[in-house]
């Protein structure tokens, strides 16, 4: 319940703080008083949008401040999986704006998002304003009052996984049957593509022989003569290298007894001798191989040609990389010959996934019936007790084409005031008065199923006035023996019966106008409720009537 409210600096209000109590409260105060400058401040606090305007005049932000009791309201694990600290007798709640029009909120001294405050706050208090008796004509209010009252998350929540999958497999499947088409319409190309890599019959690492033979084939002639020069050096009968390393080695061998390390030196020299005659030999092999082929020339030429084409149209750099875009062309090819058997796999999925969907829709549904059933039945017996013996309504149930977010469930509302009137939309047919009464006997209902503490009703009595209100009240009062009920009225008969009665009020002063509320005594009540039965003229009759209403006579 709504234990504190503090309000600083917003719109009248300079500074107003004020106690709450259990029960059924009435909220009364002249028009233009402040009573919708206290309601706005609330509204901050279940995180409508901030303005900059409502700042008092000359102040540089203004704040609001609530203080609610929260036992058994189970709010632990909503606010510790937030990181905010949980205090099981009392949630602070906070909202401040400044003049640059910037908004900041906190939950227990935590700042919060705007999305958390509105979550919050939604489980602490529910405001019902004038423009909410519209939410009658509206689907998805009446929806949610129903799973309200039929109390079915777990059918619910059923549901919205059925119906997220469902969504979910139909995206995947229309994803697939889109690229489908593209890659069939692609498939000329990319047999194409694959076709010109096979007919190439590349090989790993051909390319760097290729390049290393077009080297040598291109400069043949000067490999030649350079061949041929180094192999002459070794034919020359003086100064041959290979006789005269073998003259030194025979001289050191001679001397090697009486010499030993000149036999080492004759091994060494022998060793070197010999590579030399390999050398030599390897001359003349390579001047024997190398040749200046035309044709030769010209095939390995046409090869890497053929090759840097491919690469160029591939983006790559080597064969290797070839060989793995010519896998990748194999198994996409292949993947879209298969691709109807995809997308008849993902078809029977989300077929799956529509028949499970509707299921739990068709469960949801009858939970809805269910409730709709009890919400009839209870609300025909209060009207009736509100003045409308001949009330007649029902909750109209159609099957939607198309399956949304809450269901396959089309709801009107239908009404009539009147036994010989045929039931149509109630936002086309019922009163001011008439749906005033409704709203508050829905909402009788719902504090019954919901676990609110706190009910705020803004001039729920529109359109209605003595017995009527009377009776009006008498529901509020029944209600606030589950929940706390704060009513802004301008009937006496409503203000009667509150057992908390709080006005609201303007003082004049030499720095402005400001919004006062207060407490009332028990004499401060009557002489509220005969002004409120007299006008600016005060009567002895207006006086005995507030102790009658007050039940003071």
């Amino acid at each position: 319940m709504l234990q504190h409210l503090h309000i600083s600096n917003y719109a009248l209000i300079e500074k107003l703080d004020i106690n709450f109590s259990n029960g059924f409260s009435v909220i009364t105060g002249e028009t233009g008083a402040g009573k919708s400058i206290i309601l706005g401040a609330l509204g901050l606090i279940m995180g409508q949008r901030a303005d900059a305007k409502v700042i008092k005049t000359g102040e540089r932000k203004c704040y609001v401040e609530a203080i609610f009791q929260v036992q058994g309201l189970q709010l632990e694990k909503l606010l510790e999986d937030h990181d905010i600290d949980f205090d099981e007798k009392e949630c602070i709640v906070r909202r401040e704006v400044t003049v640059q029009g910037k908004s900041r909120a906190f939950i227990n001294d935590s700042p919060v998002p705007l999305s958390l405050l509105k979550e919050v706050s939604s489980h602490l208090i529910d405001i019902h304003s004038q423009h909410q008796n519209l939410l009658l004509g509206h689907e998805h209010f009446l929806i949610e009052t129903l799973d309200t009252i039929a109390a079915n998350p777990q059918v619910l929540l059923n549901y919205t996984t059925q119906y997220t999958a469902w969504q979910r497999a139909t995206t995947e499947l229309t994803r697939l049957q889109e690229q489908a088409e593209k890659d069939k319409n692609d498939t000329d190309f990319f047999n194409f593509q694959l076709q010109q890599l096979e007919e190439a019959q590349l090989i790993d690492g051909e390319q760097e022989q290729l390049e290393e033979e077009s080297n040598t084939l291109s400069h043949a002639e000067e490999i030649k003569q350079s061949l041929f020069q180094a192999s002459g050096l070794f034919s020359v009968d003086e100064h041959n290298p290979v006789t005269e390393l073998k003259s030194s080695s025979q001289i050191l061998s001679s001397i090697q007894k009486i010499f030993p390390i000149a036999g080492t030196l004759s091994e060494r020299i022998d060793s070197v001798r010999i590579e030399l005659e390999d050398i030599a030999d390897e001359l003349d092999q390579q001047l024997e191989s190398v040749e200046f082929d035309p044709a030769r020339q010209a095939f390995v030429d046409d090869r890497l040609n053929t090759i840097y084409s491919l690469e160029k149209k591939h983006n790559v750099e080597t064969v290797a990389e070839l060989l793995t875009k010519q896998e990748e062309l194999k198994n996409f090819i292949n993947k879209i010959e298969n691709i109807d058997e995809e997308v008849a796999k993902k078809t029977a999925e989300v077929n799956k996934a529509e028949q499970a969907m509707y299921a739990a829709a068709k469960e949801l549904t009858v939970s809805r019936q269910k409730a709709a059933e009890k919400i009839e039945k209870e609300l025909i017996t209060q009207l009736q007790e509100l003045g409308m013996p001949g009330v007649r309504l029902k909750f109209s149930f159609e099957h939607r084409n198309q399956p949304d977010s809450n269901g396959a469930d089309k709801v009107t509302f239908l009404f009539s005031a009147n036994k010989n009137t045929a039931m149509q939309d109630v936002a086309q047919i019922a009163s001011g008065g008439e749906i005033a009464r409704l709203m508050l006997s829905l909402k009788a209902i719902i504090s019954q199923s919901r676990n609110l503490p706190t009910i705020v009703f803004d001039e729920i009595d529109t359109g209605v006035s003595g017995t009527m209100a009377e009776k009006m009240a008498e529901v509020m009062n029944r209600m606030a023996k589950n929940c706390q009920v704060l009513c802004i009225t301008h009937l006496p008969q409503i203000a009667a019966i509150g057992v908390y009665h709080y006005r609201v009020f303007k003082k004049e002063n030499e720095h402005g106008t400001s919004s006062h509320i207060d407490l009332l005594s028990t004499e401060e009540r009557i002489q509220e409720i005969a002004n409120m039965l007299s006008g600016a003229q005060m009567t002895e009759a207006a006086i005995n009537n507030a102790k009658s209403l007050l039940k003071l006579q």
